[in-house]
């Protein structure tokens, strides 16, 4: 009788003893394995909800996996930065064709253009939205504001005139005026070269060069204008071209109607 007990005893205990390890095991593996954190779980979440939003409005011109088509260009590997400044100045998405998009009132949150910007840095890799601290000209002193100045005037006033008032080029494209451009879009269009401007790289102009620039153009748009209208910033060459048509113009058609009149009085 007590060998039948025994052997009843050991057979309950053993089932027993594999649920306990199985319960052993799987809190152990709970403990070690590798846990998701928020941040990871926010950023699919944000890749997740740019995706769609780049589905429905972006994908009719770049195609649903931002591949290009005929009607707009590849995304892939213009990274995160490309895409904020495009739709942070309201470039993106376009009205219409058209030589060069012209910056336009922003429809889309930031939120809802970092989400795109996240998911389009996953198609390739790219610059990304830049921190504050690399473009914000806080801080500077004035030697490396004078330095943004001669950096600026060396590889930008060509096309943005000398205090970034902007200029005109060939096949109706320009270079738009800087005055009312945010700090971090300068920052981005810099390092991604949007539409035909050249891009520098951090190798090329470092973000303290960048900073600078930006410190100088800061600088020049809160000096107070004593010569009356600027002309759009053009710059020196272009405001005295226009003085001189203006003034000698207007001088030529006040002699002629002199001579006009003492003619008549004859």
């Amino acid at each position: 009788m007590n060998f039948l007990t025994n052997l009843r005893r050991h057979a309950a205990a053993r089932p027993a003893l594999l649920i306990l390890a199985l319960l052993v095991v799987g809190l152990g593996y709970s403990v070690v394995s590798p846990q998701q954190s928020s941040a990871e779980t926010e950023m699919t979440q944000q890749i997740e909800e740019g995706k769609a939003l780049f589905d429905f409005t972006c994908s009719s011109c770049h195609g649903l996996g931002g591949e290009g088509t005929s009607q707009g260009p590849s995304l892939i590997g213009v990274g995160a930065a490309a895409v904020d400044f495009q739709m942070g100045t309201g470039r993106m998405p376009a009205a219409r064709e058209q030589a060069q998009l012209p910056s336009r009132q922003v429809n889309y949150s930031q939120e809802q253009i970092e989400a795109v910007a996240a998911y389009v840095a996953t198609l390739g890799a790219g610059p990304e939205i830049p921190a504050e601290s690399a473009y914000s000209p806080e801080g500077l002193t004035e030697e490396e504001i004078a330095r943004g100045g001669a950096l600026f005037r060396a590889n930008c006033s060509a096309c943005h005139g000398i205090v970034g008032g902007g200029g005109a080029m060939p096949n109706g494209k320009y270079a738009p005026s800087l005055v009312e451009t945010d700090a971090v879009h300068i920052y981005e269009a810099v390092r991604t070269g949007p539409q035909q401007m050249p891009t520098f790289s951090k190798d090329v102009m470092p973000d303290e060069s960048v900073r600078e620039i930006i410190g100088y153009l800061d600088e020049a748009h809160e000096q107070p204008n004593y010569g009356g209208l600027t002309m759009g910033d053009a710059g020196p060459v272009s405001e005295g071209f226009w003085a001189f048509i203006l003034g000698i113009g207007g001088l030529a058609i006040v002699a002629t109607w002199i001579a006009k009149k003492g003619a008549r009085a004859r």
